[in-house]
């Protein structure tokens, strides 16, 4: 048996591996900008709160991902305009909506008729269950989201790393929160398939996190996290359909055993070579200094100046 011919012959397979690497590469860009600005939570809270609209798709019979983009965008423009107020944080908001979305999916979900592998592949995804109309889908939403990111990326990294500035040149602060938003809301839509509702959050934030162990300028980071993410979905997808098993979970622990490594033997930022450096350093240099020395080498910091 060819473990690379045979499911190449499986248009299904075919579908998922496109289907999958589209998906990695918009949440690893995506997520780039989610972890620098270290609201991860954000991606876990758009994630659980389209899952009444997936709900209500699966038992309509419609198409999950079309369920699943309309849940999104209305829980990203509830949270948006709850924030508009000034005493209603970002994290309120966000906590408010998607533990209402979620809950509101689950009474919809009770006394239900859905089976074990049905409510498997919402909650933990089947990219080789792809259909055509999904791959498109995942193919529009993804390359609008891509675009504009390219677009307006100059903007987002103001907005992130000196919001103070980026009021003070004029820019809609509030406005570019919102956009953020939406993205991710856009990019957890289209990641849904492969990772379902529950892992969705870690093709946001693994991706993204190992590469910023691994660089500290922000274009290279995008496209090391999106390079990581089509790795661990290309092997995940393979290893599921050999062995019949979830190709969202695996792919997620490709993922995550990625992450593992990097926060290990990273060349700079690894354990072993912070152990190294202090090592060698020994009692010369002060813990401020080794501190200052951090600062001076994040992202938040160097990003910026090299968008």
């Amino acid at each position: 048996m060819n473990i690379i011919a045979d499911p190449l012959r499986d248009p299904a397979f075919l579908r998922a591996l496109v289907d999958v690497v589209a998906v990695a590469i918009v949440a690893g860009v995506v997520g780039t900008l989610i972890v620098l600005r270290g609201v991860g939570f954000l991606g876990d809270a758009v994630a659980h709160s389209i899952f009444p609209g997936v709900v209500v798709a699966f038992l309509a019979g419609a198409n999950l991902l079309t369920g699943a983009l309309i849940a999104g965008l209305v829980s990203a423009a509830a949270m948006g305009a709850l924030t508009a107020n000034s005493r209603v944080r970002d994290n309120t908001a966000i906590g408010v909506i998607f533990t209402a979305a979620f809950a509101l999916g689950v009474v919809i979900v009770t006394n239900r008729s859905v089976s074990a592998d049905e409510l498997e592949g919402i909650l933990f995804g089947n990219p080789l269950g792809a259909s055509v109309g999904d791959v498109v889908l995942t193919l529009c939403i993804g390359g609008g989201v891509l675009a504009v990111l390219v677009t307006l990326r100059r903007v987002f990294v103001i907005a992130a790393f000196d919001p103070s500035g980026a009021r003070a040149m004029g820019l809609p602060v509030v406005a570019i929160d919102m956009l953020l938003l939406l993205l991710t809301a856009l990019t957890v839509v289209v990641a849904f398939k492969a990772a379902g509702n529950i892992l969705v959050i870690s093709l946001l934030i693994t991706p993204a996190a190992t590469a910023r162990l691994l660089t500290q300028r922000l274009a290279p980071m995008a496209a090391l996290s999106a390079l990581l993410g089509v790795l661990a979905s290309v092997v995940g997808v393979f290893i599921g359909w050999h062995v019949d098993t979830s190709a969202g979970g695996v792919i997620v622990l490709v993922s995550t055993a990625t992450f593992f490594a990097a926060w290990l033997a990273a060349p700079r930022a690894g354990l072993l070579a912070l152990a190294m450096a202090r090592r060698d350093g020994g009692l010369l240099r002060s813990q401020p200094d080794a501190v200052a020395e951090i600062i001076l080498a994040s992202p938040e910091i160097r990003a910026p100046h090299e968008a």
